[in-house]
């Protein structure tokens, strides 16, 4: 037996309505797409294509029968009386003038970008206005069922409180897209902004998914957008870039994109949560969800953007169980007004310093003429990194970046060309001297890394890295520094904090910063007053950090690093392993190393990961081939207590002089706490024998 469905009162039926009259301005293209679909809604009845304008007119037969052909739109409007709606499906620099000169005669559905500039935004806004007329922007992802399911999911707390938003774009573009058109990939042309970029253009669909997912819709919506920007191609625009923004609210949104990639994969948006992470593929409308409570993939369906602008125009309120409500607007799903927080990233792009161009080794060309593409050696990774750290191309140091802005000139370490065995300086970032260790600020990094000062990149004398910082396993791994995971609840570290309460790894919003107040340096010798300040900008501690730089012989040179700690308030220093997680006593001295092959660490009496981890001895030695050839690090033990060890291979390669191992250090106000250590970075793989004879001059090569 069927089901009975409830007859709606005559009041409220739905009037027949006669198919809109639409015009399509630029059937090339994606104008291709908008006429295929045409052709489904007049199939459908839902629309007549009466007419299409375009100085190329498509083929014969392409059009259904009775489609008026004018070669531009001012004949179109002229020839074509009573349209409801134009598509606009024309080259960036052309939509201004199109829509300006469209809204007084029908309502407008503009592909994205919608316009080039912010400048033009505004006008369309007033004329769109002034027109009464309603204006929907071709973002079609926005049209994706799976934005409801992801609103749905943060409202319920399912990953819980959503720290950040990433894009991930890895898209390939040969020569003939560049060739495809006079505008492809211009910044301008013949003076008028066109601004063709991957943010802006191909991956347009990243950065306006993530924006509406973070609920910014307008250009009050958005506290700050920066940009870096790149290209591989011989073109004005990006090709590859991070665009990284911040929300009214507070919320990272960061987009890293490249059409240089080795194979193209679908882009995704990341929603990184306090309590699980959710990945929406925004062009198949996947959604992924990982939490607590297990892991779910589901795909939604899609409302067409076309046809959510003509049921906006037919029923300007929205249905209520079934029937029409006197008292909702219905809204549109794109509506011009909401692209004006896309706008301004639009904007940061357009006057932004012009793309620079990847030098010629870190590109490879693949295929022959026309076919060929530029594949950045390594950008997976890049991006990857970038998203994980809401960092920067230049901030992760990639060899091809822009050096990173930085708002105070840094020191470094370094010896001078041609030193002799004792010599050692202190240079800055203009001097000519061989660089060992840069000294990064760490200010601009997110908050949820606990920002603080660090050495990185650190390198032997023949120029090895033997230090990481930012990577996409653990974004707040930072070189080699100082830092704690808790100080009176306060996460100094960076990432999720374990608590013995909890027994498990949270993230509380606790994350504190590590401040520079001053800093001097003289030969071989760097000063720093260190501000240890909790979230709401107390201070807990004052660090007095001493970092010093000696040539030992022409393979070898040493490092010193010092801290006194003094707790400003009754302080408890701690971290995971004093708050209950065995094994996990990292904390206090730390060095996140390179990437690196072969690797092999011991002490004078143990070998490997499993003996040396939570060991005291003396000294630990770390050998390894890294990518500029091979190296060993050796580790002296604090001189003032015998804190164990700390390491890490199979999972990521690391070392650290744990402070607080298995149970956490009290400081009364005004009491002091120092550690000293000593590490040499020797161009060699050094055997124990040769460790033990290196160790033994350590206090003879102090200074």
């Amino acid at each position: 037996m069927g089901t009975l469905s409830t007859p709606v009162p005559a009041e409220h039926q739905q009037p027949h309505h006669e198919p809109s009259r639409v015009a399509l301005v630029g059937v090339h293209g994606f104008g291709a797409h908008h006429l295929q679909n045409l052709e489904r809604l007049q199939a459908n009845g839902v629309v007549r294509l009466v007419a299409v304008a375009d100085p190329n007119p498509p083929a014969p037969g392409a059009l259904p029968p009775g489609t008026a052909v004018f070669s531009n739109l001012d004949e179109l409007l002229a020839g074509t009386p009573a349209l409801d709606l134009v598509i606009v499906a024309t080259p960036i620099q052309t939509h201004a003038q199109l829509a300006l000169t469209t809204l007084p005669h029908a309502d407008l559905y503009l592909e994205k970008p919608p316009v080039a500039s912010l400048a033009d935004f505004n006008r369309l806004q007033e004329a769109a206005i002034a027109a009464g007329r309603s204006v929907q922007v071709g973002f079609q992802s926005l049209g994706s069922r799976g934005l409801q399911a992801i609103e749905d999911l943060l409202a319920a707390g399912e990953i819980g409180t959503l720290l950040g938003i990433s894009a991930t774009g890895r898209w390939v573009r040969d020569r003939a897209y560049y060739k495809r058109s006079r505008w492809a990939g211009k910044r301008s042309l013949d003076g008028v902004d066109v601004v063709d970029g991957v943010a802006t253009n191909p991956l347009a669909h990243a950065i306006a998914t993530a924006l509406r997912i973070a609920g910014a819709r307008t250009v009050d919506d958005l506290a700050s957008v920066e940009t870096d920007l790149y290209r591989a191609n011989d073109i004005e625009s990006d090709d590859t870039s991070v665009i990284r923004i911040r929300t009214a609210a507070g919320l990272p949104i960061t987009c890293a994109l490249t059409l240089c990639a080795a194979e193209s994969v679908e882009p995704y948006i990341t929603l990184q949560g306090s309590e699980g992470t959710a990945v929406f593929h925004y062009t198949e409308d996947r959604l992924g969800v990982s939490s607590a409570t297990g892991e779910r993939e589901t795909v939604y369906s899609r409302v067409d953007l076309t046809e959510d602008l003509l049921e906006h125009r037919r029923h300007p309120r929205a249905p209520v169980t079934g029937l029409i409500s006197p008292a909702t607007a219905a809204p549109l799903i794109s509506p011009l007004a909401d692209s004006g927080a896309f706008m301004q990233v639009l904007e940061a792009i357009r006057t932004a310093e012009s793309p620079a161009l990847i030098p010629e080794q870190y590109v490879v060309w693949e295929g022959e003429g026309d076919a060929a593409r530029a594949v950045i050696v390594g950008i997976e990774e890049a991006l990857e990194r970038a998203t994980a750290a809401h960092a920067t191309f230049s901030e992760l140091g990639l060899p091809w970046a822009r050096p990173a802005a930085v708002d105070v000139e840094r020191p470094v370490l370094g010896l001078p060309d041609g030193g002799e065995p004792g010599a050692s300086v202190i240079e800055t970032s203009q001097g000519s001297a061989v660089v060992l260790a840069t000294l990064q600020s760490g200010a601009g990094l997110a908050a949820r890394l606990s920002p603080r000062p660090y050495l990185h990149p650190v390198r032997s004398l023949a120029g090895v890295t033997v230090t990481d910082h930012l990577p996409a396993d653990h974004p707040w791994h930072l070189g080699a520094g100082f830092a704690l995971q808790d100080v009176n609840g306060t996460n100094f570290w960076g990432g999720k904090t374990y608590t013995r309460a909890a027994g498990r790894y949270e993230e509380p919003q606790d994350h504190g910063r590590i401040i520079e107040l001053s800093a001097t340096s003289g030969p071989g010798l760097l000063e720093q007053e260190l501000s240890w300040q909790a979230p709401d900008g107390n201070e807990l501690l004052r660090e007095r950090r001493t970092t010093r730089s000696r040539l030992i012989d022409p393979r070898t040179w040493q490092l010193d690093l010092a801290t006194e700690l003094t707790a400003v308030v009754d302080s408890t220093l701690g971290g995971p392993g004093s708050n209950g997680a065995p094994g996990s006593g990292y904390g206090g001295f730390f060095w996140r190393l390179a990437a690196c092959s072969g690797a092999e660490v011991f002490t004078a009496d143990r070998h490997g990961e499993p003996e040396v981890h939570g060991s005291d001895s003396p000294w630990l030695a770390w050998t390894a081939d890294f990518p500029e050839g091979p190296a060993s690090l050796v580790f002296a033990a604090p001189a003032e207590a015998p804190d164990p060890w700390f390491v890490r291979m199979s999972d990521y390669p690391a070392v650290g002089s744990a402070l607080a191992w298995d149970r956490p250090v009290e400081l009364a106000a005004g009491e002091s706490l120092v550690r000293s250590l000593t590490v040499w970075i020797v161009d060699a793989k050094l055997a124990p024998a040769e460790v033990a004879q290196l160790t033994a001059t350590r206090g003879s090569a102090a200074r």
